[in-house]
């Protein structure tokens, strides 16, 4: 684990929202990988509003692309009451009709630090079905995050289910995250 010049470890908050669970597996994936370099918490967006963000050296965050972006009200709603849900072939995750993520990083006023972002989305090409990610980064910078990677993808089939290898996609990605931070003085 890496530490700061001052001996305490290198943090990092990875912040998801999730309406079937698989952005909540990418980014438990992504905290795997970020894990050899920094000490990661992994909270929904509803546990968020409880976290200081000013704590985090590194907020990656990420949610569902629904209608080409970040979820809405009525798109979460309709994920929520969608006829596979009611057929119980999805399951819903706990935290999916509470607080977005857009709504969160509204909440976060002015800031500083490192993040990055990251969505779930159905695969094909991003012009035809969006990327919530793009729009993520957007706020993010908005807010003060310097971004440390591009916004990235990670790909469900048309049942909503993630694609072969994606979690392992992702915490390859998380692991390369931790590589691009400066690196900080390791106290022996």
């Amino acid at each position: 684990r890496r530490l700061t010049k001052e001996g305490a470890a290198m943090r990092a908050l990875v912040v998801y929202e999730s309406m079937y669970g698989n952005t909540h597996r990418i980014a438990e994936a992504i905290a795997r990988g970020l894990r050899s370099a920094y000490a990661v918490q992994v909270v929904s967006v509803a546990g968020a509003r409880f976290e200081d963000v000013g704590r985090y050296h590194l907020i990656v965050a990420g949610g569902p692309t629904h209608a080409h972006g970040m979820s809405r009200s009525d798109t979460r709603e309709a994920a929520i009451s969608a006829p596979r849900v009611k057929a119980d072939q999805l399951q819903v995750e706990p935290d999916a009709g509470g607080l977005s993520l857009r709504v969160w990083l509204d909440t976060l006023g002015l800031r500083s630090g490192h993040a990055a972002a990251f969505d779930t989305r159905l695969q094909g090409y991003a012009l035809v079905t969006g990327r919530a990610s793009k729009g993520i980064a957007a706020m993010l910078h908005q807010h003060g995050f310097e971004l440390v990677a591009e916004p990235i993808s990670f790909l469900v089939d048309r049942h909503d289910h993630l694609l072969p290898g994606e979690e392992e996609r992702a915490e390859r990605w998380g692991a390369i995250l931790g590589e691009k931070r400066p690196k900080p003085v390791v106290v022996p």
